[in-house]
């Protein structure tokens, strides 16, 4: 092969690889949020926006690349004196965006480097004029300062500071400690205040329950004591008001006090059975009251004409035979069993209790200035309703 013909192939392949590499320097691509510095010939040109662009092959030069977007940048904690001494140790965070790719390149040679020295000294500034206890509490009026200076100082670097925070603000050891010594004390002090509120609430709401409970029971028990009077007024007023309207005599209420005996001798606490002196005026009127002869002891001898006397009247014997009552004859004979029986069981009862006889306690029994009868001979107990011979007198007819 020919030299000449080599030297020609050789300069074609490095024709071919200087136009594939023009072409390939020619087209510039930029993606999105991204702006890209152009120089020609070493001086700026233009920027290019998203999208296609084309270059001239080497007399233009992509310069820097522009991140558009919001960027975030913790910096480092920094020791900041404040006004009362102390070291705090304040840690921040810049939210920033370049507005101007053009000054964030030619204006400042790192951007972010001045920011964050820019906000070492400001923040220096501001808490420098508070003290402890207003920089822990001020982080919201701290930020807005170091906004307002911050924003300012880098607008002419093409550079928005959207917004600045504290993320910590550290005091010393000793102070923290001291802090939360303070912190308890002070819940310690709301906590004793709440539970004296709260017992001092409770009893309260206690007292006032046993004054309304105490009222309640006072008014339940007036209440009470009303109904009951009430209840037995009328139940006084409706039995007398029947006893009147049934106009009864001596002779009724001492049948019915005879009934009694026989439940006050079945007592079973009962030793000693006493016959009371009016139990042989009381059997006396019922022995009349069912047709007893008068003159015999213990019925008294009173007229037995008068319907008020010693008779039954028409309309009493009217009314026990629609009643349905015990025949007349047959109660007095049970009436004079059952006095036999109980006067046999209060005779046995004193002789079984060897008591002797004490005048001076029938003395005391009796109304003052009437005088006890003669003790009776040591005989055989005379069954009530007999004569002297031990005989029943025989009934009227």
């Amino acid at each position: 092969m020919e030299p000449g013909t080599i030297i020609l192939s050789i300069f074609l392949i490095i024709v071919v690889i200087f136009v594939a590499v023009a072409l390939f320097k020619m087209v510039q691509i930029v993606p999105q949020a991204t702006a890209l510095i152009i120089e020609r010939l070493g001086r700026y040109e233009k920027t290019f926006e998203p999208g296609l662009h084309w270059l001239i092959p080497f007399i233009d030069k992509v310069r820097a690349g522009v991140d558009l977007r919001e960027q975030v940048v913790s910096f480092p904690p920094q020791p900041v004196i404040t006004s009362d001494n102390l070291v705090v140790s304040i840690d921040t965070v810049i939210y920033f965006q370049v507005t101007e790719p053009k000054s964030a390149v030619y204006e400042i040679a790192n951007y972010i480097s001045g920011i964050e020295q820019l906000t070492v000294t400001t923040l220096r500034n501001v808490v420098g004029s508070m003290d402890l206890e207003q920089t822990l509490t001020s982080r919201d009026q701290i930020n807005g300062q170091l906004r307002g200076v911050l924003d300012e100082a880098t607008g002419r670097w093409g550079v928005r500071v959207n917004r600045v925070e504290l993320k910590s603000i550290d005091p010393p050891a000793s102070v923290q400690g001291a802090m939360e010594q303070q912190m308890r004390a002070e819940r310690d002090r709301r906590a004793t205040i709440l539970t004296a509120e709260g017992v001092k609430q409770s009893a309260i709401l206690t007292a006032e329950g046993e004054k309304q409970s105490q009222i309640l029971k006072a008014e339940g028990d007036a209440q009470a004591a009303i109904l009951t009077a009430e209840g037995e007024a009328r139940a006084i007023l409706q039995v007398f008001g029947a006893i009147h309207e049934g106009n009864p005599d001596p002779k009724l209420l001492a049948y019915q006090y005879l009934q009694m005996l026989p439940e006050i001798a079945n007592g079973s606490s009962s030793k000693l059975w006493v016959v009371p002196t009016e139990f042989t005026a009381a059997l006396g009127s019922i022995a009349k009251g069912f047709g007893g002869t008068p003159g015999t002891p213990g019925i008294p001898t009173e007229p037995s004409d008068d319907d008020s006397g010693g008779g039954v009247s028409a309309a009493v014997r009217s009314a026990l035979g629609q009643s349905g009552l015990q025949d007349p004859g047959e109660a007095l004979a049970e009436a004079r069993r059952q006095a036999q029986a109980a006067t046999a069981d209060a005779t046995s009862s004193g002789t079984r209790s060897g008591a002797p006889f004490e005048r001076g306690v029938e003395r005391g029994q009796r109304p003052a200035g009437e005088q006890p009868p003669a003790p009776p001979a040591p005989t055989q107990p005379r069954t009530l309703g007999t004569d002297d011979e031990g005989t029943s007198p025989p009934a009227q007819p």
